[in-house]
Order: structure tokens, then sequence, then C-alpha cells
């Protein structure tokens, strides 16, 4: 790895330096998959009526597919793409968001749209549909609720930040996350606040919450499970599940709760809060979407563009290997699974080999444009120690440092009245590539010798 430094002699033996902690910090809001491009990527999940699959891309189209063989039956075009926003069927028609600030309500035989309602920003997250209303978020900062059959608005209720989270209901309320880190309750009939439960950070997931037996599960961007009581808001536990956040719903089955974080690990925990066990995937890639429990077994895509299958007791099956990204929920019909990959294509494989049935290819096979991952840091924090041959009155000061990896950027600062002086006392920045990366360098200065150690760690 080159530092630009090519005028300097490198040896390992002139200085110690104690690195004494490395953490990982939320460095920016969560907002890349506002930034995702055109292209035939899938990343919603799709939807099963009558033997039609319905799902949409980020080509601009949304389309209605044979479940038998993969052969189109129609699709529809938007003005924009269609990202995360799940199809929902009710009453022979199938509702779905778009990043064009539209809420398409399309006839599910035909495709003809029927009605649209515009919004403030773009739509991401699927809706969820209740007695006649449709309720769902967006980039604006509202939660609406709509009309299924004029699509009128009914009322709306607005957060302080970004919605990209799908709503759950359950009774007469409306659940739903923001990005201004709180979790809340509405009234679904008036659309007033009930409660309101405060994270550490973005509430994003493009799947309903799971509620059980008065308790509702929720993830958040800091990086925790969190167990809250459905009725008072009030937090019972919490679950820490690695660093990088948190994007999925989990999921609960025989008592147990099942979630996969952007860590690339996937967690079995207790009812109360406690962890089981822990599966990791190939690499440090992001599992953001729900499983799937179908047959005591377990179902789910990641980034490392494969899709498993594991038992309840964390073993895998088989895994089935796309040629991009898994970040769309499984749909399980009969004995086939449905799943769209960043690849472009929409694929039916067999539940229990994982042998591929068909596969369908959207519009285009250029992939969107997937924004690098720039929403944590990685700061190293540091006592450097000078042992050799530098007198201490050289040195202004041997503090602790810290050494911000944002965005893939580390800023190392050794402060010194050397005449050798350069600009900003050594200020020296370094662009890093997104993967783990370790390096020890000695950077002379003269008859002074620096020796730097420089941790790299993949952003998610």
């Amino acid at each position: 790895m080159d530092f630009g430094f090519e005028s300097f002699d490198t040896e390992l033996s002139d200085f110690k330096i104690d690195l004494e902690t490395m953490e990982i910090k939320k460095g920016g809001k969560f907002d890349r998959m506002w930034e995702v491009g055109f292209g035939g990527s899938i990343n919603n999940s799709p939807s099963i009526h009558n033997g039609i699959i319905y799902f949409g891309a980020m080509d601009h189209y949304f389309y209605a597919v044979n479940a038998n063989t993969g052969e189109i039956v129609w699709r529809f075009k938007a003005n924009k793409g269609i990202e995360e926003s799940s199809p929902v069927i009710y009453n022979e028609r199938v509702y779905f968001g778009s990043f064009d600030y539209s809420l398409y309500c399309l006839d599910a035989k035909t495709g003809e749209k029927i009605w649209s309602f515009k919004t403030g920003g773009e739509i991401d997250p699927a809706p969820s549909v209740s007695e006649g209303i449709i309720y769902f978020g967006s980039r604006d900062g509202c939660l609406y609720a709509v009309d299924v059959s004029t699509g009128n608005e009914v009322w709306r209720f607005r957060t302080g930040d970004e919605i990209c989270s799908s709503p759950s209901i359950e009774g007469d309320n409306v659940f739903v996350g923001s990005f201004d880190y709180n979790y809340y309750c509405i009234d679904k009939k008036t659309g007033k606040e009930i409660w309101r439960f405060k994270t550490g950070a973005e509430i994003h997931n493009d799947n309903a919450f799971n509620v059980y037996n008065g308790v509702i599960y929720i993830t958040s961007f800091d990086s925790y499970i969190y167990a809250i009581n459905i009725e008072t808001g009030k937090e019972i536990w919490r679950f820490k599940t690695g660093k990088y956040g948190n994007a999925g719903s989990p999921v609960m089955h025989n008592n147990i709760i099942y979630h996969g974080s952007r860590d690339g690990i996937f967690f079995a925990i207790s009812i109360e809060g406690k962890g089981i066990w822990r599966f990791k995937i190939d690499g440090k890639e992001t599992i953001d979407q729900l499983p799937v429990i179908n047959n005591e077994k377990i179902y789910f895509g990641a980034g490392d563009c494969n899709f498993y299958c594991l038992n309840l007791d964390g073993k895998e099956l088989w895994r089935f290997k796309t040629s991009g990204p898994v970040f769309s929920s499984p749909l399980i019909f009969n004995d086939t699974i449905y799943f769209g990959s960043w690849d472009c294509h929409l694929y039916a494989i067999n539940i229990n080999t994982g042998k591929e049935i068909w596969r369908f290819a959207t519009s285009t096979k250029v992939q969107s444009h997937l924004p690098l991952h720039e929403s944590f840091r990685t700061e190293i924090k540091k006592e450097i120690r000078i042992d050799d041959e530098i007198s201490e009155d050289k040195y202004k000061s041997k503090n602790e440092q810290s050494v911000s990896l944002s965005d893939y950027h580390v800023t190392s600062e050794y402060a010194t009245t050397s005449e050798y002086k350069q600009k900003s006392d050594y200020d020296t920045s370094f662009v890093m590539f997104e993967q783990v990366m370790e390096n020890i360098d000695i950077l002379e200065f003269g008859n002074e010798k620096f020796r730097f150690q420089t941790i790299c760690q993949q952003q998610v």
C-alpha cells in the first residue's frame, strides 16, 4: 500500500506505538438507499397472488411474472426506480411505492393504473394495509394513511426526519420507525401519537416489525435489537448485535428470535434477550432483510451474493450463489423459494435442494449503482511512546490521539518542533480502500524516524 512517502527509508526498529483501542463509530446518516441509481437490480421482496409473482426493480418497472414458468404476464413503468417497496396485494389490487415520490395502485390482473398518490419525497419501504386504509412512509418524514379505493388522504403524521421503515399494524395502532431515532405508536384512526421510543440511531427497515404476545421487536442503526412493551412503549431488554447497525427485522419462531445483522452475523436469541448461537457468512458483508422460517429451516440472502438455508441449530444445509448481493427477503410458495438479486434477476429455486428452477431477467442486466458504505467510521485511539534516539524536549506533547477513518479517510497528526516541520505539523491524509488493511510504516524526516501503524476496517 503506497502512502506517497517514496523518498523516506522504511525500517521497523526505531519506535514503539501502543494502539490502545479501536472503535467503530457512527459517522453520519445512513442514506445510501436514496442514492441507488438506474439499473435492473431487484431489492424488494416479491409477493404472490393467484399464481402470479409481483415485484419491482430499479429499471423503473413493476413486474407480474408467472410463478410456474417465469414468463412475464405484464409490466408497468413508473417514473423512477422501485427499490425496497415490496408490493402489497389487497382486493385484487397491488400497491407499491417508487422513488418518483408516488404510491401506486394497479389492477393486479392487467397492470393498469387505478390511482397514484404523490408525497414530498421518495418512497422506499413497503406499505401496510388494514381495514381499507393503506399506511406508508416517505422521505419527506410523513407517515400517510390513504383510502385504498380512492387514493384520497385520510391523515398524515409528521416525524422529525425521513421515514424508511414499513409500518406495522396491531390492534387499533400503527407503528413506524423514523430516521429521527424514534419508534412511534400512532392511533390508526386519528393519526395521533400515543407514545414514542428513542433509540440511538436511525431506524430503517423495508419489512414490518415483529409483534408477539404484547411485545414488539425492533432494530436500529445503533446496533441493538429492542424488545418493547406494545402498550406502554417501555423497553424490556436490548441485545447488541455488532458494530455496523441493523436494517432488517427479527423473526420469532418457537420463542426464539432470529435476526441477521449488517456485520454479516445471523443470530438466534432467546425470548429473554440472551444469545443462543450465531452464524457468520463469508467476508464482512451485510444481512439486512427479513429471514423466513419454513418447515424448521431458516432462509435468508446476504450481501456476499449467497442465499442461505440453515437448520434451527445454525448449521448450514445449502447455499445458492448469485452474481450480486441478495437484499430481497424470500417468498416461499409450495416447494419453491422466490427472491430477487442485485444481479438483475428474480430466482425460483427448489426449497429442498437449493437448485435453480428458473430465473427472470429485468429489462436491463446492468446492475444499479450501489453507493459506498460511509455511515460508520473506524476510530483508532492511541498513545505514542518514543523509546529511542529522540529527546523528549523536541515534542510538544504525547497525548492520546484519535485517528478517524471516516469515509475511508485516515488523518494522522503528530506535533513536533523539528526544523523539518511540514503542513499542519506532519498532518498526513491517507485514502483507504474498502477492505481490511494493516500496515506499519517508518517515516524518516532527516535523522528522525517515526513509526506508524494504521489499521483500516471495512465500512458497511
